[in-house]
């Protein structure tokens, strides 16, 4: 596909499967196995009492539908849904279709009670510290993982290094301000312990260029803070980001390969390793969400430039009478409407933005040379909108320096930036993953807050 040699990513690699050293073996292990005298721990999702046999639903959050178990009525008395149990028994043919074995209950011990309530999706929001025992809750978690496991693979594959890039930072990445400043709690001058101002990372961009300058390929994976005062489902304080940064380079075409690489082999270790939990979010919140999937790693990406977009915009309003709120001028910045318009309705699949004007861009970004736009891209999808952006970054040392003057940077505060283009500069660029975005994809739910365990957004931060 490219000097990258993606071609290599539909090849699979077998790896030795390594033996748990952990004594308690987990409900998806156990099912696997022909086993008598077993011990199941978990939670308690359901409970069916009757008059002379019951049934309970133990998961442990190894799969989703956890186990089927056996008991006697007497048992059962002692269980409430949400309660924390260890059952022992033996595991027999279950008669049902929803799984091969059931467990056959001879003792049980109830770790944690749990006085049970029924609750709200809405509610269950508000109480993060719970939702993840539901079906939805622990399926998101088990995509997480495999999501992340997918986009570790990819880099590892096509020779990058992992580096882990500072959560503290003394400058603001993408100039817009939107930062949180850290200060100690005891002092009467918060400037005093770094003798300067310090914030959370809106990006490890910067520096993950400081070591690509080195290592040639790099990425980064880790949370990111935005101080945005919005409340919209595509935004969070804290989120996580995976950022890539690339030496040799010289065009956006070999970027947006790695860019769609990255995006196609995560979707197909997901597809490949979490099909039940796929099924699941499949049947109960998107029914076109397998099918969109796998529409995805079959077809490229659709590349556009930002005129071209333009153009389609304005065209979809004369022609097709769609009423955009915001403007869609050249040189307006695309607003969720249009991009949602772009990736859903016209195009029906991922496309990558290119080529936006300067003016709406940070200073890094490389300028074409048509003096109008840089060399940047956004990748939109379907239902969702932007979840990555990426750019040629200025190598010049001159042209970069009057891109710092002209948006009034403190030159001083940025030196070592610059000296990245003064000794041995190399053509290069890079993109960022909005993780939490990306979950939105593989799962069909429509809020951010719904895919990381613990939230934070204007005005809340519990936990």
């Amino acid at each position: 596909m490219n000097r990258f040699n993606i071609l290599k990513l539909t090849q699979k690699v077998n790896y030795s499967t390594a033996k748990s050293i952990l004594r308690n073996k987990t409900i998806k292990t156990l099912l696997k196995e022909d086993s008598t005298n077993v011990a199941v721990r978990g939670w308690v999702r359901s409970v069916r009492k009757q008059k002379q046999i019951s049934f309970a639903t133990i998961n442990d959050g190894s799969n989703l539908k956890g186990i089927q178990a056996i008991l006697s009525s007497e048992d059962a008395e002692k269980l409430t849904t949400g309660a924390c149990v260890e059952l022992h028994g033996s595991l027999i043919p279950s008669p049902g279709r929803e799984q091969t074995k059931e467990l056959k209950v001879d003792g049980l011990k109830v770790l944690g009670e749990c006085d049970v309530k029924r609750h709200t999706t809405e509610f269950l929001r508000s109480i993060g510290h719970l939702r993840m025992r539901g079906n939805t809750g622990s399926a998101v978690l088990r995509i997480r993982n495999a999501a992340s496991e997918g986009l570790r693979d990819f880099f590892r594959d096509q020779e990058f290094i992992m580096t882990n890039t500072p959560i503290l930072t003394s400058h603001d990445c993408e100039g817009g301000g939107e930062v949180f400043k850290v200060s100690p709690i005891d002092t009467t001058n918060p400037q005093e312990f770094f003798k300067k101002s310090v914030y959370l990372t809106v990006s490890g961009q910067l520096h993950a260029e400081i070591t690509a300058s080195a290592m040639s390929r790099v990425y980064t994976f880790g949370p990111v803070f935005r101080a945005e005062e919005s409340l919209t489902s595509r935004h969070l304080a804290e989120f996580w980001m995976l950022e890539a940064e690339i030496a040799f380079i010289d065009d956006l075409a070999p970027l947006l390969d790695v860019t769609e690489a990255s995006v196609q082999q995560t979707t197909r270790h997901v597809l490949e390793t979490c099909g039940e939990d796929l099924d699941f979010f499949n049947q109960w919140v998107d029914k076109s969400l397998l099918e969109r999937l796998h529409k995805s790693v079959d077809k490229p990406f659709i590349r556009m430039t930002y005129t071209e977009a333009i153009d389609v915009l304005q065209k979809a309003q004369s022609r097709d009478k769609t009423k955009f709120q915001f403007p869609t001028i050249w040189g307006s910045s695309l607003q969720s409407e249009h991009e949602r318009y772009l990736a859903s309705d016209y195009c029906s699949q991922p496309v990558f933005v290119t080529d936006y004007p300067s003016e709406l861009k940070p200073f890094y970004m490389r300028a074409n040379p048509d003096g109008k736009t840089v060399g940047c891209f956004d990748l939109l999808l379907p239902g969702i909108g932007e979840i990555v952006g990426g750019s040629m970054r200025e190598e010049r040392y001159k042209v970069l320096e009057q891109k710092m003057k002209h948006a009034k940077m403190n030159m001083e505060e940025y030196q070592w930036y610059l000296d990245l283009r003064k000794y041995g500069s190399a053509p290069h660029g890079g993109y960022g993953i909005g993780f939490e975005r990306l979950l939105l994809w593989f799962t069909g739910l429509e809020n951010v807050r719904e895919v990381i365990p613990m939230p934070r957004w204007v005005g809340n931060c519990k936990y």
